[in-house]
């Protein structure tokens, strides 16, 4: 029943302009930066630098393309998200979901992969443009696999906290704005809290368990940290959802 739900809300977004149009803009974005990366990789290697200083193609243009990734998508995870759960309740239609032979659990993971399936065209469409460059250079895999990692990891605790904050609020503009707010706040712990790295507030940082993946490093406590961020989230949907079964 996950998959048809997930199935149902791909659907939903293909089916919407908005969907498109997001998907198309995000795409342009990534592609004028790796194209902006490719034209300034020969303008920098081309000029008066030692052979020691040179950097590989693949840091040189992946590091664009991905360092500018987590925060773009900042921008589209509250417009995709907004409507998850909050139109459901706005439209009064939540009920009828709840009276189905359906789990919470189903309902909430189903919205969840769904938004996330469609988020993840983009992570394959980046990876299928940075890997391209394979066409005329050596480049590391190793690199490119971990910053996809770390992008996929990073989108889907986007999506979980935005399916959270949907699930709470029956305007879904309201919904969009609270998790840019929540998503910017997480992303920004790192820059103000960065004259003191002993600081247990900055560990929950997103960008500082993304930046070892944006260096191709893959360490098991950024991986558990997200994975904890996701379950934790989506057991929090639950509960609200739980909660508003019972008042009926």
């Amino acid at each position: 029943m996950i998959v048809n739900i997930a199935r149902k809300e791909l659907k939903g977004l293909f089916s919407s302009p908005m969907g498109w149009v997001i998907l198309a803009l995000l795409q342009f974005v990534f592609a004028t930066f790796y194209l902006m990366g490719v034209d300034q990789y020969f303008l920098t290697m081309s000029g008066a630098m030692r052979p020691d200083q040179r950097i590989g193609v693949t840091e040189f243009v992946g590091g664009s393309v991905f360092g500018i990734a987590p925060f773009i998508m900042l921008f589209a995870v509250p417009l995709l998200s907004m409507r998850l759960i909050s139109e459901e309740r706005r439209q009064q239609t939540l009920p009828f979901l709840f009276s189905a032979p359906l789990s919470l659990t189903e309902i909430v993971l189903g919205k969840f992969v769904g938004l996330l399936s469609f988020l993840s065209i983009n992570v394959l469409l980046i990876g299928a443009m940075v890997f391209s460059l394979n066409l005329w250079a050596d480049i590391d895999f190793g690199y490119l696999l971990a910053n996809l990692l770390g992008l996929f990891l990073l989108l889907a605790s986007y999506c979980a906290l935005g399916t959270y904050v949907s699930s709470t609020t029956q305007q879904p503009v309201v919904a969009a704005i609270i998790t840019f707010v929540a998503l910017l706040a997480l992303q920004l712990i790192e820059y103000f809290l960065a004259g003191d790295p002993s600081n247990t507030v900055a560990n929950f940082s997103l960008m500082r368990h993304f930046e070892p993946f944006s260096r191709g490093m893959l360490d098991t406590r950024d991986i558990a940290y997200f994975l904890l961020f996701i379950v934790t989230f989506l057991t929090l949907t639950i509960r609200r959802l739980d909660a508003d079964r019972l008042r009926g």
